[in-house]
């Protein structure tokens, strides 16, 4: 059974037969808005754009790598990592691309969104892997998380086109911190006693824009 994670929790990575969690997918899920116009005679459809992203940081906390949309273009020297990319460095992290709209016809039961982890081709020089979530800025949705349907953000074992067991979920759509916020640091992957864990945070943030999210777990998420 998926453990239903919560605000701070803690678990180890192993799996129901004892063995350990090594290589898996973190995922996002989330709906297109629909939207009744004219007095609810008909609908209209609201791209929603979430994006999934994650930084890595050395045993000191310096970060050393980092996975977010090649579509951000920006330029921050307090950042340290001004443009997006699909991969880590050591090839163990992978980002499927970014989805602009959202599921457009209710849940298919895959993700939007989602970075695979090989944890066993992890650089040596890695020692945290912060994950977290922000919402897009477009013309028709500026909104927060209890607007977008079923958002959530999973781990599991599969690929992008198959899950086969779930590991982890966090109900994002359902959590009252999560209202009126656009951003979520949602927790992330340490090494403790050469081995790995996960620390589920759920820290929500009003951060328009990923640059402000970026920026905020260099600076506090990095321990």
């Amino acid at each position: 059974m998926a453990i239903r994670l919560e605000k701070g929790q803690r678990i180890n990575l192993e799996k129901g037969n004892g063995s350990k969690l090594t290589n898996f997918c973190v995922g996002c899920n989330w709906g297109a808005i629909q939207k009744s116009t004219f007095f609810g005679l008909s609908s209209k459809i609201i791209d929603v754009d979430l994006d999934l992203s994650c930084l890595l940081f050395d045993a000191e906390g310096k970060p050393v790598d980092h996975i977010y949309s090649p579509l951000y273009r920006f330029g921050d020297k307090n950042i340290g990592f001004p443009n997006g990319k699909l991969d880590s460095v050591d090839r163990a992290l992978h980002h499927t691309g970014d989805d602009l709209q959202g599921d457009q016809n209710g849940d298919d039961g895959l993700d939007n969104e989602i970075i695979t982890v090989d944890l066993n081709r992890v650089s040596p020089s890695v020692n945290q892997i912060v994950f977290f979530l922000n919402i897009y800025n477009n013309e028709d949705f500026q909104g927060d998380f209890s607007e977008i349907p079923y958002a959530s953000i999973r781990m599991y074992e599969g690929t992008a086109t198959k899950v086969k067991e779930v590991f982890a979920q966090y109900d994002v759509a359902t959590k009252q911190n999560c209202a009126g916020m656009r951003a979520l640091i949602m927790g992330k992957l340490y090494r403790r006693n050469d081995e790995w864990k996960f620390n589920a945070i759920g820290d929500a943030f009003e951060d328009r824009n990923i640059v402000a999210t970026i920026a905020r777990v260099i600076e506090h998420y990095n321990k």
